[in-house]
């Protein structure tokens, strides 16, 4: 009982242990305090930021687009996935296409979003559920398409029919994958969100870091950045949580 809750304090401890080292690296002026605030300085920026409301004005946007593109990229990813790995044909048309573009990052494409869907909610939406989709997508293919020959030979020699042998053998053994490609959706979902919100947006945790860069207010922009960590680090959190909730004979 005592080590599970100690195990609980270490991210605790870790990230008091790097204040520390911060807060001393300052004080000692180790760093240079216009290109490298200390922690107290970002504490006094960001309740600047929070008493002005522009905080949570940001917090709310970032995680309404976030959870938007996160959603319908997740969705079709899975999908996708389903579809490229059970079915040949699908396979054939789009797997080497799919493949083309993993590789285009979600910066590159803001131009292009904005030329399709204008500066508006769109684009943004656009770009996050792009990120997403691919990540989501390779996972669940590589899962559907490695389910153990043993497992489907099992299933067949009882007389399971198609439909059965699928939701009962096939997703189950490739939801431990599945999982895997959500929760590292997750973390892409907040990186091409700030790309998506550096151009055509007025408000946001990504407009605000490059608002913060054009007046040269360094303690804003680690504000931002330490928003977007303990935002990463809590939706992290909460899909392991809810793989050993759901996936729990992988974890058995």
């Amino acid at each position: 009982m005592l080590a599970k809750q100690l195990s609980h304090l270490k991210p605790l401890l870790s990230i008091l242990f790097v204040i520390v080292i911060w807060q001393l690296a300052h004080s000692l002026g180790l760093t240079n305090r216009n290109l490298f605030p200390g922690p107290w300085d970002v504490a006094k920026a960001a309740v600047k930021l929070f008493n002005d409301g522009v905080m949570m004005k940001d917090l709310k946007t970032s995680v309404s687009r976030a959870a938007v593109g996160f959603s319908l990229g997740a969705t079709l990813g899975v999908l996708a996935g389903i579809l490229t790995a059970r079915v040949a044909i699908i396979r054939l048309a789009v797997y080497p296409f799919f493949n083309i573009l993993r590789p285009i990052p979600a910066i590159a494409l803001v131009p292009i979003a904005i030329v399709w869907f204008g500066i508006g909610e769109e684009s943004k939406y656009f770009v996050i559920a792009y990120t997403v989709f691919l990540a989501v997508w390779l996972a669940t293919h590589h899962g559907m398409e490695h389910v153990p020959e043993t497992y489907i030979r099992a299933s067949r020699s009882l007389g399971a029919p198609w439909w059965r042998e699928f939701f009962e053998v096939v997703v189950p053994a490739a939801a431990p994958h599945i999982f895997a490609g959500l929760r590292f959706g997750a973390a892409l979902a907040f990186l091409s969100l700030v790309a998506a919100e550096l151009t055509g947006s007025s408000a946001g945790i990504g407009y605000r870091l490059e608002e913060a860069r054009q007046y040269f207010q360094v303690d804003r922009m680690f504000v931002g950045l330490i928003q977007l960590g303990l935002l990463g680090a809590a939706l992290d959190s909460f899909f392991v949580y809810l793989s050993k909730r759901v996936v729990h004979w992988e974890t058995a």
